[in-house]
This record gives structure tokens, sequence and C-alpha cells, in this order.
């Protein structure tokens, strides 16, 4: 029997892992934590964005004018 590993994608981030997600930097953010347009959860030390918010947050950002 020739089973195919099971890929699972974890939905909560941790903040370098959204900035290679979201392909922005660090300081960027944390000030879009800081100023509320980005939800991010504690876990003890850990920082923890969820894919859904950051998702969100992507999308809420302004479009490029043409």
């Amino acid at each position: 029997m020739n089973q195919e590993p099971i890929q699972i994608q974890r939905e909560g981030l941790s903040v370098a892992e959204a900035c290679s997600v979201a392909g922005i930097g660090r300081t960027k953010i944390y000030e879009a934590i800081k100023d509320g347009s980005l939800t991010a959860r504690k876990h003890g030390k850990r920082t923890i964005i969820l894919r859904d918010e950051l998702r969100a947050f992507l999308v809420a950002l302004p479009a490029v004018a043409q």
C-alpha cells in the first residue's frame, strides 16, 4: 500500500512565518498589530497570527491606483 503523506497546513503562524507568507517585513507586521489592523494572539511568550486574520489584513490594504 503506497500512501501519500498528509499535508497539514497550520492555522497559527509565528510572526516570522506571517512575514514570509505575506511578503512584508517584521516591523510592518508589528506596526499592524499595534495599530489594530492585524489581530494577533498570545500563547505564553509566543505571538500567533491566524491565517484568516493575515488574509483579511492583506485584503484590506489599499489597492494600487492604475
